[in-house]
């Protein structure tokens, strides 16, 4: 009866308590969202003074020498990144979780890069990388390769202790009675990490899954910090930037002259459909092998 009593006038006003939040997410999502949609047709400087020119832009955005690059540099870059930062992580968190000695010192040092910001880290790094190599004659923006690892390395310092939070908090949840009887049966410690400790933990993996591969493709701070894009090259005719990702590559398109704000807004439409798609793909493929309780 009182649960009933309470419901009813909850029942009564949760639109007017939810009315100013919607109104926030029209204004401050939606309608940009959809305005960016509409632009993505057109040649603007200002959206005040954009014409309609169709599907142009999305043809001078495809042909773009620099976007195809990037889109399978970024696709390299995520696929090296998920495999790194989700098995370093997963495999400090369960060090992390056999009684050692110091685990919570341990654990706070391991957080702690996640808090800089992208463009601090990658000055710091850029310094660190380029005192490295300068003993080989060379610096990080003049090599390519060095450019990619040197982003892999600095994305996967940052991410990967707010990942090991989450995989600490999956194993955590794992009940003791499982491991208790998995050690019973007479399995071996590798036995009961593959067949108890991993299946139980899919749903943290879904997690940092979801979130190294959004992180992967959406990254930019990073990117224009430690190398700006360089080094670059002609290709096709066309200036390409070797180590420059998608976000940054969208960036620096519209920075190239008004001519390009149109084929810009193609290439962010483009991209979010991009990481949309592929999280739900992610989301769908690993939630199937879930543990259901």
């Amino acid at each position: 009866m009182n649960s009933v009593l309470i419901r009813r006038p909850i029942r009564r006003w949760f639109p007017l308590f939810i009315l100013p939040t919607f109104a926030c997410f029209c204004i401050g999502f939606v309608w940009p969202f959809l305005q960016g949609i509409y632009l993505s047709f057109c040649n603007f400087n200002t959206p005040r003074d954009a014409k309609w020119v169709g599907f142009s832009n999305y043809v001078k955005a495809f042909s773009d020498a620099g976007f195809q690059h990037a889109f399978w540099n970024t696709a390299g870059f995520a696929v090296v990144s998920i495999i790194l930062i989700n098995v370093l992580a997963f495999a400090i968190a369960y060090g992390l979780t056999q009684k050692i000695r110091g685990a919570n010192l341990f654990r706070t040092v391991f957080f702690m890069p996640n808090l800089i910001g992208g463009v601090v880290l990658g000055y710091i790094w850029s310094m660190i990388f380029d005192a490295i190599l300068k003993g080989y004659s060379t610096y990080l923006t003049a090599n390519a390769t060095y450019g990619f690892w040197g982003l892999v390395i600095l994305v996967a310092w940052q991410q990967i202790g707010y990942m090991m939070i989450i995989y600490i908090a999956g194993l955590q949840a794992i009940p003791e009675d499982l491991n208790e009887a998995a050690t019973i049966d007479g399995a071996t410690r590798w036995q009961t990490l593959t067949n108890v400790t991993i299946p139980n933990m899919m749903p943290s993996i879904t997690i940092c899954t979801f979130l190294t591969l959004t992180n992967s493709f959406k990254l930019f701070d990073q990117n224009l910090a430690l190398t700006g894009g360089a080094p670059s090259v002609i290709m096709n005719g066309a200036k390409v930037n070797m180590t420059e990702l998608l976000a940054l590559n969208i960036y620096s398109t519209y920075n190239i002259s008004k001519n390009w704000h149109g084929a810009a807004q193609a290439k962010a439409v483009v991209f979010f459909l991009l990481v949309a798609a592929l999280a739900i793909a992610q989301l769908t493929a690993t939630r199937s092998k879930e543990v259901q309780a």
